[in-house]
């Protein structure tokens, strides 16, 4: 299928619970600088106009969660769909949402962005700098008829890295950081590919923390786009201080 008529969808799986960083209820639901945490991805997907819809995949029994989200956006300038497809995990969650997406007849070639909720840093700029990059692959890779892949938001480790020892109170040697890159999303591949990488993984037991951890375990080679700092995962409370700060100074 010709690239140009492939759609993108925005994919966030919402159902953890945020168990590091505390508090009484889901930490992507919590204000966070003025407003609900999830609210800043949901804003930043709604500004692209490549995104041509957002599914949120809640825990069921969210309904109360769902009515007060779907209230902040009247009248959405795209499809925007809420579905109660939880798991235990969040692999499971976004594979139970993607099944959903291909239920409700979604192409199987079109493109998905999966996004943790807990990134609010996220911008429309880099958004459409993943979609722009990992499209443009994707003609090079038709011409020479490799495996096409999709794509990921990554950081370049700045840091020095350090393996420990056995019990993980040493250091024992220095890693070689020249070609480590920290992941960070949204991670955009097809969605059937990306499907059937999840469902495999999971039936298989495999340790996968990412989409694209499932989609290299069968041979493929998503590409690395740079992304921000200010892009980073809010886990614990000293990340939600700081984003605080990121976030605040941006409005």
């Amino acid at each position: 299928m010709a690239t140009i008529s492939k759609r993108c969808h925005a994919v966030l799986p919402s159902a953890g619970m945020g168990v590091r960083l505390g508090g009484d209820q889901p930490k992507q639901f919590r204000h966070l600088a003025g407003k609900p945490m999830l609210l800043y991805a949901l804003d930043a997907f709604f500004r692209c106009p490549e995104v041509n819809s957002v599914w949120i995949g809640m825990s069921p029994g969210s309904n109360p969660l769902i009515h007060d989200l779907k209230s902040r956006y009247p009248n959405p300038t795209k499809r925007f769909e809420f579905l109660e497809t939880g798991g235990p995990t969040r692999q499971q969650t976004v594979l139970n949402t993607l099944a959903a997406m291909l239920d409700l007849g979604v192409d199987p070639y079109d493109w998905v962005l999966v996004h943790d909720a807990a990134r609010p840093g996220i911008t429309p700029e880099l958004i459409v700098r993943l979609i722009t990059l990992v499209k443009a692959q994707e003609q090079v890779d038709d011409q020479q008829q490799a495996l096409q892949s999709g794509g990921l938001l990554a950081m370049p480790v700045a840091d020095t890295m350090k393996e420990t020892t056995q019990d993980a109170m040493r250091s024992q040697t220095t890693i070689d950081r020249s070609r480590l890159w920290q992941a960070q999303t949204p991670q955009m591949f097809p969605l059937q590919v990306l499907h059937d990488a999840l469902d495999q993984a999971i039936r298989d037991g495999a340790n996968i923390t990412d989409e694209a951890s499932a989609i290299e375990r069968l041979g493929g080679q998503p590409l690395l786009v740079e992304g921000a700092t200010r892009n980073f995962k809010v886990t614990h409370p000293a990340d939600w201080d700081l984003m605080e700060l990121v976030l605040s100074e941006r409005r």
